[in-house]
């Protein structure tokens, strides 16, 4: 095992500088602390030795093979937008940016696909699209992260229920091994049953197994009418109960959002963003896409005559990109809201059967409340994926809190696994979940995760500390 790592010195700094340029290379107290961690600080505020912005495949290759040689510790930074710990130096060592690579290689009409480098932001991927007539579908929360990051995440979303997750836009992947040599997992074809599909092995991986320098991603056609649909329900088992008969009708709803009254409230005391829907504890977001004005006409009016009849209020129509905005814009700010509302926050992000959410949702207030911590779910309601936070009141103290989040953290990812859920849908393990991955997933799948690790990187030089660990 390759514990210690390396101490970087004045000659590992200077051969960095060498094959990159002086100023994109910083040093110890150079080095902003915005660096030092993602968007959860709570999962480890760790700094690195050097923090280097790389401008194309043969820089990564290069300081590969270089930290390969000496044993140094790397860490891959996109937009540091990651909610799991997973973009911090535990080790010291070098973070790489890949922020810098960031552009658009080239964009296929025939194949409807777009390569691009992994700094590209998911809005500008989006837009390029756009911009040719054709749709980039995954639509994470997070619209100023990067693409690389949601590759290497497998980010999900709200659109996830109809058109699936960033996986499933993923044609081949262009990366760096940690070594230093540059493959080519898959290639831009529709079909490829050839060996192990590596390329769905690396999405998702966390940058733990290889750096992305190029990804292909598949295009679809634009989406011509779109419209949102807001049902109100008196209580969250009746809203969830409504969450199959929709996905059983002939039209699939592109989203469907679940958010109880609490947490609607929280976004529109702190951020002054407002639902206009005041009826119901719980409502459902529902949004359609389609390609002609009757379609869509069609798929609202057989979900609005279904709400009605499983006993909704009433539904609301969002039809104009306004409307439709003002909804969205309260669904996208339940974090930045809970952020305001405390002092702290912890949250998980289990994935569930859809049938047992209202039944999770109620248990998981209930071991909140045990706890003297206040829960407040919300999320996929199409697909399962439950986000699951938790608020720190100022009088809570520093024991209580951090006792308090693990226990009530071990009972929810119980309550998951009773139900045949998974621990995380799409926010992964990082290093915020280390404790939690080999009790949910067995000894047995545990040390099958070891050993992919160790086929890529037997060194473990790349991002370290995460999703696993090995005896140090």
């Amino acid at each position: 095992m390759p514990f210690p790592y390396k101490k970087m010195t004045e000659e590992d700094f200077a051969y960095l500088r060498s094959v990159t340029a002086p100023e994109r290379v910083w040093v110890g107290d150079e080095i902003a602390r915005e660096y030092y961690h993602d968007e959860m600080p709570e999962y480890g505020v760790f700094p690195p030795e050097l923090y280097v912005e790389v401008l194309d495949k043969q820089e990564v290759s290069t300081i590969m093979k270089y930290a390969w040689e000496q044993n140094i510790p790397v860490v891959v930074r996109g937009a540091g937008t990651g909610l799991a710990g997973g973009a911090n130096c535990k080790y010291g060592g070098i973070l790489l940016s890949v922020m810098k690579m960031n552009k658009m290689i080239s964009l296929d009409k025939a194949n409807m696909t777009m390569t691009v480098q992994p700094g590209m932001l998911l809005t500008e991927v989006a837009a390029a699209a756009a911009a040719e007539g054709l749709f980039y579908p995954p639509d994470p929360g997070e619209k100023t992260a990067s693409i690389g990051g949601n590759v290497i995440t497998n980010a999900g979303g709200m659109r996830a229920v109809r058109y699936g997750l960033t996986r499933d836009f993923v044609r081949c992947i262009e990366a760096v091994l940690p070594d230093g040599e540059i493959v080519q997992f898959s290639s831009n074809v529709v079909k490829n049953t050839t060996g192990y599909d590596v390329k769905d092995l690396v999405i998702g991986s966390e940058g733990t197994l290889c750096i992305l320098t190029e990804v292909t991603l598949k295009l679809m056609p634009a989406p011509k009418f779109t419209r949102t649909l807001v049902m109100p329900f008196e209580n969250l088992e009746s809203c969830i109960d409504m969450v199959p008969r929709l996905l059983q009708m002939a039209a699939v709803p592109t989203a469907i959002e679940f958010l109880e009254r609490e947490l609607i409230d929280i976004v529109e005391r702190n951020l002054h963003k407002l639902l206009p829907v005041k009826e119901g504890d719980a409502v459902l977001i529902v949004m359609y896409d389609a390609g002609s004005e009757q379609e869509l006409l069609s798929a609202c009016t057989e979900a609005s005559d279904a709400a009605l009849e499983a006993g909704a209020i009433d539904v609301y129509i969002a039809d104009t990109p306004e409307r439709i905005a003002s909804v969205w814009s309260v669904r996208s700010a339940i974090l930045e809201g809970m952020k305001a509302e405390s002092v702290a926050q912890e949250e998980c992000d289990v994935v569930v059967p859809r049938a047992k959410i209202a039944e999770y949702v109620r248990l998981a207030k209930g071991i909140g409340a045990k706890y003297g911590i206040r829960v407040e779910p919300c999320g996929h309601a199409g697909d399962g994926n439950i986000h699951t936070e938790m608020l720190r009141d100022a009088s809570m103290s520093d024991e209580d809190w951090i006792k308090g989040t693990r226990a009530c953290l071990t009972e929810l990812y119980g309550v998951s696994k009773r139900f045949g859920g998974q621990l995380s849908g799409e926010h992964g393990i990082g290093n915020g979940r280390l404790e939690y991955l080999k009790p949910f997933v067995g000894d047995r799948m545990y040390k099958l995760y070891q050993s992919i690790k160790l086929a890529f990187d037997e060194k473990l030089i790349l991002n370290p500390g995460k999703i696993i660990t090995f005896e140090e």
